[in-house]
């Protein structure tokens, strides 16, 4: 047998040739599963997977540590080979991190039997094994960088393994303001994340975009902002998880709301507006902006209740942001020319009605068919996304000829 035989059959199956391939299948479909139970536990269809007064929290975990945690996942060990020069995680090694995630779910979800078919005890180190994985598989690649800016991935990582811990210690201990305490450590560790790499990210594709056009250049980079934006996260951060009084935490996100405001600012993006998958990243970070002005009108007047910045984050800048990136990088790895179906765009604007919709049913408590209406919004993107995407998930790239349209 030939040398190119035996490596044409050692090549693994396209679906383990990239992570955004299996993660993003994973997390797209787990939403749309996540979306289902929890609309019908809402209504009274069902019960829900949890005892009632966990449900919340228990929904709260899947939706961060499932449904986002795959899709970032997906982002992340996608990005960094094109990024920082790190070798593909591919084959077995994205096979079992693929399976831990799996697992993590079915470990959650063995809660529900009664009485539960896994100690809880094993049920959280099942759990947590997934960022724990991939901490081990990035950092000794990390390590080696020349770009010293890619190791702040590595703390996030940890901080979202720990996270994870706490919100296992808190069931544990039948402990709900300990478990509450570890999702929101989460959300501030996704907030970072999506912050910061987002942060590099979005003015890139911006400036690509703008000098396609002859309508400007990349902004440039300023570590001073960039140094402030980070510190201004951390301070809002430790303000908030410390329990510090609602004026000390709604200054400080009111700090974010005007660093990262004129960050943002900085990478003129409505000069791309005509660029799809250019200004729905923007959207994204318009709606992290919103996120910290909500804390910050919360907590200093008491205007609008503290769930508000919460939903506005993780329903519309998380959700944004991943439909924009999920578009983008499956177009992208499997030689697609970077434009945007139609059916796309109206996903993401479905994304932003539902973020606009749970927010006025948290400010205004219009009832069960609001929240109801807003989760089915929540869903119905994902599916669309499947719709279009799901295919080319599973089938070979096509080669890398940069056809008409193709925007690196």
């Amino acid at each position: 047998m030939s040398g190119r035989a035996r490596s044409t059959r050692r090549e693994p199956a396209p679906m383990w040739t990239s992570p955004f391939r299996p993660f993003f299948l994973l997390g797209a479909l787990y939403a749309l599963a996540l979306g289902a139970v929890s609309l019908g536990a809402w209504l009274g269809s069902w019960a829900a997977p949890s005892a009632a007064a966990w449900a919340a929290l228990w929904h709260g975990h899947e939706m961060i540590f499932g449904v986002v945690g795959a899709i970032a996942t997906g982002i992340v060990l996608t990005a960094l080979p094109s990024w920082a020069g790190t070798a593909e995680v591919r084959g077995p090694t994205l096979a079992l991190l693929a399976a831990l995630w799996l697992l993590g779910r079915l470990a959650c979800w063995s809660a529900a039997g009664d009485p539960a078919w896994l100690d809880p005890s094993w049920r959280a180190a099942v759990d947590c094994a997934l960022f724990v994985a991939v901490l081990a598989v990035v950092a000794p690649q990390l390590a080696r960088v020349r770009n010293r800016w890619f190791l702040l991935l590595l703390p996030i990582l940890a901080w979202l393994a720990g996270a994870n811990l706490v919100w296992h210690l808190g069931t544990i201990a039948g402990d709900a303001r300990l478990a509450e305490r570890g999702l929101r450590a989460a959300i501030h560790a996704l907030i970072a994340l999506f912050a910061l790499k987002g942060g590099v990210l979005t003015p890139i594709f911006t400036g690509n975009a703008l000098r396609a056009s002859d309508r400007g250049q990349q902004a440039h980079f300023s570590l001073a902002l960039e140094a402030m934006a980070l510190a201004t996260l951390l301070a809002f951060a430790a303000l908030d998880l410390c329990d510090a009084p609602p004026i000390w935490s709604g200054a400080a996100a009111l700090a974010c709301a005007l660093v990262h405001g004129w960050r943002v600012a900085r990478w003129r993006g409505w000069r791309a507006a005509d660029v799809p998958l250019v200004i729905v990243l923007h959207v994204g970070f318009a709606w992290l902006v919103a996120a910290f002005a909500l804390k910050a009108a919360a907590g200093l007047a008491g205007i609008v209740p503290e769930s508000a910045w919460l939903h506005a984050f993780t329903v519309g800048a998380a959700g944004t942001m991943m439909l924009g990136l999920m578009t983008r990088v499956a177009l992208r790895h499997t030689g697609r020319p970077l434009l945007a179906p139609a059916a796309a765009r109206w996903a993401w604007s479905t994304m932003s009605a539902a973020a606009l919709l749970r927010l006025a049913a948290s400010a205004h408590e219009t009832g069960a068919w609001a929240i109801a209406l807003a989760g089915t919004l929540w869903v119905l993107p994902f599916a669309i996304w499947l719709w279009l995407f799901a295919r080319i998930l599973v089938a070979p790239s096509l080669p890398r000829s940069g056809p008409p349209g193709y925007l690196e």
